[in-house]
């Protein structure tokens, strides 16, 4: 058991046989009544973000979720597929849950697979990410008079802008947090 009060952002607890992950934690305490708790959470299974307010000294369960590191081998069309390297157990999860995640899966990728029990609740991607281009504009001369950007597409598909100088078929480093370009490869 967990004591609200001791709860802390990227934190998880089980309340009301659902799995959270605390986002953010609020005190409120007054004089003539007990704390207030207010903690915005991230429900693990459904992604849903809303707040839940508890009184000071209300205790939650911890849950046991296990983290798994996990190689994406490939896209089946309805779910992707990850191997464990040390076990070689393949976890196949829909691709509904993971639309922005499918953005940076390429092959061979390693990822951390959350488990809660035998269910998967998601994956955690790396900060960065060494993507192959598939498309890229061409730069139009003149045109540097501040700091220019141009349309580029990834091997995955997902719409990136970089700088001039970048061409088609260059591999960049793309940021998973919101899909920026970071720098060359």
């Amino acid at each position: 058991m967990i004591i609200v009060n001791d709860l802390k952002p990227g934190s998880n607890f089980e309340y009301q046989n659902e799995l959270y992950s605390v986002i953010n934690v609020d005190r409120n305490k007054t004089a003539m009544r007990q704390m207030i708790v207010k903690i915005k959470v991230k429900n693990l299974r459904t992604g849903v973000i809303n707040e839940i307010a508890f009184t000071g000294g209300d205790k939650v369960e911890q849950p046991q979720i296990d983290k798994r590191k996990m190689q994406f081998l490939y896209d089946d069309g309805e779910s992707m597929v990850f191997m464990d390297t040390d076990t070689y157990d393949q976890v196949e999860i829909p691709k509904d849950r993971l639309e922005w995640e499918s953005n940076f899966l390429i092959p061979n990728i390693e990822v951390e697979i959350q488990m809660y029990g035998a269910e998967v609740l998601g994956i955690s991607l790396p900060d960065k990410v060494e993507m192959g281009l598939s498309e890229c504009e061409q730069a139009v001369k003149g045109d540097t008079a501040t700091a220019a950007l141009k349309n580029a597409v990834t091997e995955t598909g997902l719409q990136v802008k970089v700088p001039l100088f970048i061409n088609e078929d260059d591999h960049i480093i793309v940021s998973t947090e919101d899909g920026s370009y970071k720098g060359r490869a």
